[in-house]
């Protein structure tokens, strides 16, 4: 066993759970595959050694190794990694063609703390991620809306490849939301391989839809967040850096674009977003979660839908000839007859009247 570490680790850590201190008073159902816990052990056998003490301090029974279809909780998960990565003295857990000593991602997330906003923060992390590790590269690209992470595989991964993408996935994930202290939702996951026994687990670690088989191996979220500035210092870093497993479950619960998010999915869909259900399935969250973080952030989802609807039907009543039908259900509503009472409700006057009254003083 290596030496007690100086500085401490950031690594990854594979299951849906809530902070530390929830974590010990509820109990957390058992999701994460046992692929995951046999990849450790393999990292054991290419390293020669016996991963019998970290097997046992995480509770995992050769009964419970042997079931290929068994699942291990979040915190059975964090003790194995956190037993093998100082046993092995490698946070990439046998993932590299040579170690990450104690430290490694640490040390990254140290290079990144002083960027001016989260882009150039996971930029450096890419770029440094690479010299540490060649076997993949991280690449952060931006096109429209869209942020992609795509991982590039530079040699075959083997029986390890599952583990290392969806670890290096997460951590990346996890690190960027701490940055800047806010949920980031994603809005897509892809990955290069077929679609594994426990593909279900994939909907709970990344909380988006996940295709597999694909032409490369990438996560998506809206760009707008790589525009916003850190929240975390040094000292901030090295608090987390006492216990940085948990990272990458930590369910934030407040996502700082939400409001910009519901208002840009209510402006793009009107026809998919009539009721809560329907507009939190689109932000891949429950309505009561998506109720209580636009609380948190001062908004209601009722006053930012008056916001676009009202927008979006003064839009179509000063620049087009569209019947007040049309306008209603361009503007959201399921008959015009509500439109009517709302838009009285918005201006004092019926759209009819709006129009004339817009179109003379023009």
């Amino acid at each position: 066993m290596p030496h007690q570490p100086s500085q401490p680790s950031l690594a990854p850590s594979l299951d849906a759970a809530n902070p530390p201190a929830i974590q010990k008073q509820a109990v957390k159902p058992a999701v994460t595959p046992i692929a995951f816990v046999r990849a450790i052990v393999s990292a054991y056998t290419k390293h020669g050694k016996n991963p019998a003490r970290a097997l046992e301090l995480a509770q995992i029974t050769p009964e419970l190794l042997a079931d290929s279809t068994a699942r291990i909780t979040a915190i059975q998960m964090e003790r194995i990694s956190g037993a093998a990565m100082q046993e092995l003295d490698d946070e990439s857990l046998g993932w590299f063609s040579r170690r990450l000593p104690w430290g490694s991602y640490g040390m990254l997330a140290r290079a990144s703390i002083s960027a001016p906003n989260l882009g150039v923060a996971l930029k450096r992390w890419c770029r440094h991620h690479g010299l540490i590790a060649d076997d993949i590269t991280l690449s952060l690209s931006a096109s429209g809306e869209t942020a992609t992470l795509t991982i590039t595989e530079h040699r075959d991964l083997g029986t390890l490849r599952e583990f290392c993408v969806v670890s290096v996935l997460r951590n990346f994930h996890g690190l960027a939301c701490w940055l800047i202290d806010s949920r980031i939702a994603l809005t897509g996951a892809q990955f290069a391989f077929a679609a594994p026994a426990h593909q279900d687990v994939y909907q709970v670690l990344f909380s988006a839809p996940a295709l597999f088989q694909q032409g490369l191996t990438a996560i998506e979220f809206d760009n707008r967040y790589l525009s916003l500035s850190l929240r975390r210092d040094e000292a901030a870093l090295r608090q987390m850096l006492k216990r940085a497993l948990p990272l990458t479950v930590l369910q934030y619960r407040r996502d700082r674009l939400l409001v910009q998010r519901v208002r840009q999915t209510l402006a793009s869909q009107p026809a998919d977003t009539h009721s809560a259900d329907d507009l939190a399935t689109l932000l891949a969250m429950s309505p009561r979660t998506l109720h209580r973080q636009l609380k948190e952030e001062g908004a209601s989802l009722q006053a930012l839908k008056d916001e676009v609807r009202q927008a979006r039907a003064v839009d179509l009543l000063l620049r087009t000839q569209r019947p007040i039908k049309q306008v209603a259900q361009a503007a959201g509503f399921q008959n015009e007859k509500s439109f009517m009472r709302a838009f009285r409700g918005w201006t004092g006057q019926s759209p009819g009247d709006f129009r004339v009254a817009g179109l003379s003083s023009n």
